[in-house]
């Protein structure tokens, strides 16, 4: 049995973690949410706090930075992972900037996800490869492995959906 995938996309701010809420409460009643940020500035905690305030006492929350598909007991339950980038991010950083080794390390958490026994599995991602080069090399590094796991998470989605100004737009 594979887990049925859903991807939502869209730019900073874009309303695409509540729109992955709202699609992860159509299916569940009593979500797992597996949270990959780590919160290392007040900026960062904040926009956790917003997260979980939102939340109600029905999701069972699952810290999990690196393995989020190895955190919890999966079978049966509707699961959302937010977000990919940040999983990214963590890898990223960890590696000490290995484009390669990130990716290697992302995309195997997504096909464990994939191959869990949960029933499904909404995925956010951040899409922020749609502008201009950047001119500092770790942007650009980054840039490229987002978008590399972008590209995976998409194959292998069963749906896929990006949110544009808090509009949601169905993909696939």
């Amino acid at each position: 049995m594979c887990a049925r995938i859903v991807m939502v996309t869209g730019g900073q701010r874009s309303g695409k973690s509540l729109l992955a809420e709202q699609i992860t409460l159509s299916l569940s009643d009593s979500p797992v949410y597996l949270a990959t940020a780590r919160i290392l500035d007040a900026g960062m905690e904040e926009r956790v706090k917003i997260h979980r305030d939102r939340r109600g006492q029905q999701w069972t929350t699952v810290e999990a930075p690196l393995s989020p598909a190895d955190a919890a007991d999966l079978k049966g339950r509707t699961v959302l992972l937010d977000c990919l980038t940040m999983l990214a991010t963590n890898h990223f950083l960890d590696s000490g900037m290995d484009v390669g080794a990130s990716a290697t390390a992302v995309t195997a958490q997504l096909e464990k996800l994939k191959a869990s026994d949960a029933d499904t599995v909404v995925i956010v991602t951040n899409e922020i490869g749609l502008g201009g080069i950047s001119a500092d090399e770790m942007q650009r590094k980054f840039t490229d492995l987002q978008g590399l796991v972008n590209t995976r998470l998409g194959q292998m989605a069963d749906e896929a959906y990006i949110s544009l100004s808090g509009i949601k737009l169905k993909l696939k």
